[in-house]
């Protein structure tokens, strides 16, 4: 999220309006604040399994806000056909992995543990299929001998920094031909 904002510049074409979490916790939302942005929090936990009721309290947090897209960043719930169709074609998220590989969690150790000689991140549009959206941008790692996960995932967050801005610039420019770096 933070890369995605500091990219915002003047001549960006889009720009920051609102950082929400659901943990108040998060080092996103006090940067977000300290930046002036507006923020929201909206805690699922009070929600236990009613995703349907979670979701309807993101949108009446984002609602005021007149928002055209949506960058998800870190945010590790899953969200239902419900919250994602009414934007359809105007949510993006990035993901760990060079899908349509290792959807879901642990993408870094499943890499690893298939043999894979590359990896990285893909920046894709968010469908109500868990990470099957259109793919707007990827970025590769060679994997090296004697990764970890934790080493993997490191040289994947450098290549999720760069690719993630880059790939908003260009769609919210209207550019949606996939950017592979």
């Amino acid at each position: 999220m933070r890369a995605l904002v500091e990219d915002m510049d003047a001549a960006h074409p889009a720009e920051p309006i609102i950082v929400l979490s659901n943990n108040g916790q998060a080092g996103g939302i006090a940067w977000a604040r300290d930046a002036g942005l507006a923020t929201a929090v909206v805690d699922h936990r009070p929600f236990g399994r009613d995703r349907a009721a979670f979701e309807a309290a993101i949108t009446e947090a984002l609602l005021p806000h007149d928002l055209d897209l949506i960058c998800l960043a870190g945010f590790m719930r899953v969200l239902t056909a419900g919250f994602v169709t009414p934007w359809r074609d105007r949510m993006l998220n990035i993901h760990p992995s060079l899908l349509p590989k290792y959807r879901g969690l642990h993408t870094h150790a499943r890499a690893l543990e298939a043999g894979d000689k590359e990896h990285g991140c893909t920046v894709h549009l968010v469908t109500p299929e868990l990470d099957d959206g259109p793919i707007l941008g990827q970025a590769r790692v060679p994997v090296e001998e004697g990764d970890t996960p934790d080493a993997l995932a490191a040289r994947v967050l450098v290549q999720e920094h760069k690719l993630y801005p880059a790939v908003l610039r260009r769609f919210a420019a209207g550019e949606r031909a996939p950017l592979m770096l």
